[in-house]
């Protein structure tokens, strides 16, 4: 299997919470509690591991309460690369009802200190060498500037490996003049790049064409339950999730974008990626972390999900895996 570099910038513990409905102001009984360590990059981590693939993960990590974040390392067989800097790793509640919503309290993550990331670009150059592919996903900490990331990105570019972002804001619009090869914004965080509201298939599908012009080579937009665009050198595809009880969303992108890496660093065909990743989404908002593909029913997921071409004629029929 393929060799894998994630970056987690703002690393976090989750502490994912059920609940009833939220009574704001009272008192509210939850049905249960699990704190995992996480953050965007580290998902795609532990989706990736689960597939097979050799995976080092990296980033800032606060060495205060670091112990979580080393167990999770050791017990899913990552190599850890982190560069630990003073203070803790945020901390981010996630309160899950039972329609579905989600709200999210997100920690801002620690003051890191200046050099923090050339003694990141140290630790990874005798990495980079080996690896077939690296993900940079997730928040900057409070005092890392969107600038710092583009120019991060530019310095891993420079070894020839491609590189996938995820982020938003201002770090997105930063990282996008870097030119990684792919990245995955969700509607919202891609109507906040091209300006204006995202609200259609068709609206997303030109915002992404519009990257791949402007030299991206790969974006994948996900719209939630309205389904997956995957837009590769002017060339989109879409699919549409199946219909699932929704528990948590939390890390349904991160699932996604790794089972789509998976499917590229395998060198499957794009229909086959794409169905398989937005299936293994959809198994993910099913329950509390991210996607399995062990699922006992994850294969009729893969059958429910259905693909189409957006810029030719729709797909017929089920790819074979």
């Amino acid at each position: 299997m393929a060799r894998i570099l994630t970056l987690t910038l703002n690393p976090a513990l989750d502490l994912a919470i059920r609940l009833g409905p939220i009574r704001l102001g009272e008192v509210n009984r939850t049905e249960s509690t699990r704190l995992d360590a996480a953050g965007k990059g580290i998902n795609v981590a532990l989706v990736l591991r689960r597939l097979g693939h050799d995976v080092t993960v990296s980033g800032l990590l606060g060495a205060d309460n670091e112990a979580a974040f080393v167990r999770a390392f050791a017990r899913h067989g990552m190599h850890d690369a982190f560069v630990r800097v003073p203070g803790e790793s945020r901390i981010n509640a996630k309160l899950s009802e039972p329609d579905g919503r989600v709200t999210d309290l997100n920690g801002p993550g620690p003051l890191v200190p200046a050099h923090a990331l050339d003694t990141l670009s140290v630790r990874l150059a005798p990495v980079l060498p080996a690896v077939d592919a690296v993900v940079i996903s997730g928040s900057l900490p409070p005092n890392v500037m969107p600038a710092q990331l583009a120019s991060l990105l530019t310095r891993i570019r420079e070894h020839h490996v491609p590189v996938w972002l995820d982020t938003s804001g201002p770090a997105l619009v930063s990282g996008l003049a870097a030119r990684p090869t792919g990245v995955k914004p969700n509607e919202t965080e891609l109507a906040d790049w091209v300006g204006y509201s995202l609200n259609t298939p068709e609206a997303r599908l030109v915002a992404a064409l519009r990257l791949n012009a402007e030299g991206i080579e790969d974006v994948l937009v996900s719209a939630g339950a309205e389904g997956v665009i995957w837009a590769q050198r002017g060339d989109a595809l879409m699919a549409e999730s199946p219909r699932v009880s929704v528990v948590s969303t939390v890390g349904a992108g991160d699932t996604l974008l790794a089972g789509v890496l998976h499917g590229v660093l395998s060198g499957w065909p794009r229909e086959r990626s794409l169905r398989f990743a937005t299936a293994l989404a959809a198994e993910s908002v099913r329950h509390i972390g991210v996607g399995d593909p062990k699922a006992e029913d994850f294969e009729a997921l893969q059958q429910q999900t259905l693909i189409r071409s957006l810029t030719a004629q729709p797909l017929t029929g089920e790819t074979r895996r």
